[in-house]
């Protein structure tokens, strides 16, 4: 058993600044792809590195950054949110990034590896009692407006 924490909404306020703070990135990327570059670039970029099905890989990556940085930061469907952009980072890690090293500034796989493992966290954790998420899908006194402590009992 583990012992009781101090301040039990510690965890939940971790995830918010988390989940905002990659929101804004994946919100900046996707509308990046959408606005400032437009579909039929983003796909020409796609093409030309080799990703497979460029026009369709664009639409999923351009609405998956933008809508899903958007639910990370309402909490909104933050498991799904998590895994379908984990599963766009790991795209760029495997067609862009991975024959590059580690290190960003060489064009290495640094940057999307953080992303997704977040991402995975989000997925695996859940948003916390500080989103939609814990609004909409929790029952009174249950879910994540519960102290952790009582479920571990």
């Amino acid at each position: 058993m583990l012992p009781p924490r101090r301040h039990p909404v510690m965890p939940d306020a971790g995830l918010l600044l988390g989940r905002l703070a990659v929101g804004v990135i994946f919100v900046a990327h996707g509308w990046q792809k959408l606005v400032d570059e437009g579909h039929a670039e983003v796909a020409k970029s796609f093409d030309h590195l080799g990703i497979p099905v460029p026009s369709l890989s664009a639409l999923y990556c351009t609405w998956v950054e933008l809508l899903g940085g958007l639910a990370l930061i309402a909490g909104f469907l933050v498991p799904l949110a998590g895994v379908l952009i984990a599963l766009n980072m790991a795209g760029a890690f495997w067609f862009v990034h991975m024959d590059n090293g580690l290190f960003s500034e060489k064009g290495g796989y640094e940057y999307v590896m953080v992303l997704a493992a977040v991402s995975v966290l989000f997925a695996l954790t859940g948003a916390g009692r500080y989103s939609l998420d814990a609004l909409l899908w929790t029952r009174h006194g249950e879910g994540a407006g519960r102290d952790r402590e009582s479920v571990r009992a």
